[in-house]
């Protein structure tokens, strides 16, 4: 009857076979014995051990050769490797390749009974954590945390349970704020690549250099200050999933490259010559129209098709609102015990507002929202009070009302006048501070950062003091702007 475990020995001498039998059957191990190499190998390739005890001095293929092939049966398996006092750096070889451990010759019974157990302990360990791991992934992990059941969320669960076993491209569309990383995340976890890295590289935060450097490496002596030869992102996601966030963001001269990564699945290192060859999923995201960046000449086409292979598309918060009472919740637990307020509820009152509100940063405004009512709740009820400004009374605000004259006019040139006013006047509200106008726009501050840039408002910046906030000073536009009638709406109309 198996108790402790099942060991597998492999020794050409008869004598030491036996001793091991004797005593580790003695301690409730289910032991099989194997005087050669070609043996052990042939048991190992037919049972699961818990631990294999192999001698380094055998005839034919030796104790390293054979823990080599027994690796390749069963990779976690752990082997203990015996030799002579005289044979040890052999046996510290063998560790450097994967053994567990080794027990030299003449060893003492109780010395080889707590590496035995230690090993079959460690095997133990491993195939529970992996089981959990599996569980988690089949339930709670299996879309990497991302709360929905509407309609329109089961159809963007549907694809990427269909998407994530190939290895094809994923482009994730969607506003700020949707859940786009998560998405990507969910993709990874239930695909073949599941326990291998998954890399995130935030596309538009670097300058194209850095950029390069950081996704590919460098050479040594590559540019000022390149010390020595480094390895990148691309290196780091073999085998697994590289993520670009805001691929829209990344320079027109790293597009090239990255598309010879999609299509060759190779890189060269900057500064360098040699072809590194890598094998990688690429999942990209981003809140821009990339159709319109490739006709604006921002945007490679080439790339563009290439990435656009599947798509999926996130809905806005505003469109799948049967599941804001399900995200409210969820954050509401979340919070509760990161802040030790167990027992908060949320009133209807507060749920009704929230309900009825646009919510234009999507999920991530949600979740900031519910966090501050959980650290500002002074009761056991989060209600009407504890929503913030925009949610109790959403804000009106002014846009253009336009007259078509009978030439007509641009529709690409008066969106984007509205969308520079709507920047300005919130910037104005903010008191240029770019942080909270982001806040209030519920985009990301980068995000912002770079419509700033794209409107040429950035030229209209004040260096900051020391310390405080980047602030927009308002001051002449850099081109004029017509007068036009506006009219007041709310968000919904």
């Amino acid at each position: 009857m198996r108790r402790n475990g099942s060991i597998l020995v492999i020794d050409d001498e008869e004598i030491m076979r036996e001793i091991l039998d004797t005593l580790l059957t003695r301690e409730g191990y289910e032991v099989r014995l194997a005087a050669t190499a070609a043996e052990g190998l042939e048991l190992a390739k037919n049972t699961a051990f818990d631990c294999a005890v192999v001698d380094v001095m055998m005839p034919g293929m030796d104790g390293i050769a054979t823990l080599d092939e027994l690796k390749k049966f069963d990779e976690e398996l752990p082997v203990l490797m015996v030799t002579a006092f005289a044979s040890v750096e052999s046996a510290i070889g063998a560790m450097k390749r994967g053994a567990f451990d080794y027990i030299t010759k003449p060893f003492k019974n109780d010395e080889v009974l707590v590496v035995v157990r230690n090993a079959v302990e460690r095997r133990r360990l491993r195939a529970e954590n992996t089981a959990l791991r599996q569980n988690l992934q089949a339930t709670y992990q299996k879309f990497a945390g991302i709360i929905g059941r509407s309609s329109r969320m089961k159809q963007v669960f549907d694809l990427i349970i269909q998407a994530a076993p190939s290895r094809s491209t994923i482009l994730v569309t969607g506003e700020s704020g949707t859940g786009k990383e998560l998405v990507a995340r969910a993709i990874h976890m239930n695909s073949p690549r599941a326990d291998r890295a998954f890399v995130t590289v935030n596309s538009g935060n670097l300058p194209p250099d850095l950029l390069e450097s950081t996704l590919f490496g460098h050479v040594k002596g590559a540019f000022t200050g390149a010390v020595y030869p480094k390895k990148g992102l691309c290196d780091l996601a073999d085998k697994g999933s590289i993520f670009f966030d805001e691929i829209g963001n990344v320079p027109l001269e790293t597009q090239a490259k990255l598309l010879r990564v999609m299509q060759e699945r190779e890189f060269m290192r900057l500064g360098g010559m040699e072809t590194i060859k890598i094998d990688v999923r690429i999942i990209a995201a981003t809140n821009c129209d990339l159709r319109q960046m490739v006709e604006d000449g921002r945007f490679r086409e080439d790339l563009y098709y290439r990435l656009h292979v599947i798509n999926v598309c996130l809905p806005p918060l505003r469109e799948r609102k049967d599941d804001i009472p399900l995200l409210a919740h969820h954050f509401l637990e979340k919070y509760s015990k990161e802040n030790d307020r167990p027992g908060i509820e949320l009133t209807a009152d507060a749920l009704d507002l929230m309900m009825a509100y646009d919510w234009p940063g999507n999920v991530r405004e949600l979740e900031n929202v519910m966090e501050r009512a959980v650290v500002l709740c002074s009761s056991r009820q989060i209600g009407a009070d504890l929503m913030p400004e925009q949610v109790r009374s959403p804000p009106s605000f002014q846009i253009p009302r336009f007259m078509v004259p009978p030439e007509g006019i641009s529709f690409k040139e008066v969106i984007t006048n509205v969308e520079r006013r709507l920047i300005e006047s919130t910037l104005e509200a903010a008191g240029g501070v770019q942080k909270r106008a982001a806040e209030l726009l519920g985009i990301k501050p980068t995000t912002l950062n770079e419509m700033i840039k794209r409107h040429e408002i950035g030229a209209w910046r004040k260096k900051p003091a020391a310390g405080s906030d980047a602030r927009v000073a308002p001051a002449s536009p850099a081109r004029p702007r017509q007068a036009l009638p506006t009219t007041a709406l709310t968000p919904r109309e």
